[in-house]
């Protein structure tokens, strides 16, 4: 699928340090030899003697190596074109084609953030649309870390969406999708 953001009013929200100018299968081989240097470690700690009947328990202690990162995360949906419009033509990001789209029971996309995605999935929102924070830091919300907020307080701003600065004073962002989504981007 052909790339329809305009490049004028998109935002470029990749990482200083990245693998975003590889392809879609790049990108995955990327991925997938990251969480390869990233496996499970499990391993056997030591034997435990169970001096009250006689006998030795093998103990077994299970150690996470979390250092992979977040792969992506699932924003609910009720219109996909109207969120593709959002997250395509205004933030500048790029679908993953490689992804299953057609193979799920619902419709949706996986967007590019850097090495990790945002999946849209067009499902019904047991979440309300009103009376939500305005605020989207005290609401249940996604982070994103881009180069320069100034960069998408000035994209937000020409296409007329609303949005909150952080109430800490540093430099983020917070905005709400179609869908009223949070989001909250920070500058690294």
């Amino acid at each position: 699928m052909a790339s329809i953001f305009r490049p004028s009013i998109s935002l470029d929200l990749r990482p200083k340090v990245t693998c975003t100018n590889l392809s879609t299968k790049e990108r995955l081989e990327f991925h997938n030899k990251s969480l390869r240097k990233e496996k499970l470690n499990i391993g056997l700690r030591g034997v435990k003697a169970n001096q009250a009947q006689g006998t030795s328990v093998v103990t077994e202690e299970k150690e996470l190596n979390n250092k992979t990162g977040v792969h992506h995360v699932g924003l609910l949906c009720e219109n996909l074109e109207r969120s593709l419009e959002f997250y395509q033509n205004i933030l500048g990001l790029e679908i993953n084609e490689a992804r299953p789209h057609d193979k799920l029971p619902y419709r949706g996309a996986w967007l590019w953030v850097g090495s990790e995605m945002i999946h849209l999935m067009e499902l019904p929102n047991p979440d309300p649309l009103t009376g939500r924070p305005e605020h989207g830091g005290r609401d249940r919300h996604a982070c994103i870390a881009i180069r320069d907020v100034s960069v998408l307080k000035e994209i937000l701003d020409k296409a007329g969406i609303a949005y909150t600065m952080s109430k800490s004073g540093r430099p983020a962002i917070f905005t709400r999708d179609p869908d009223t989504n949070a989001l909250e981007f920070t500058q690294v």
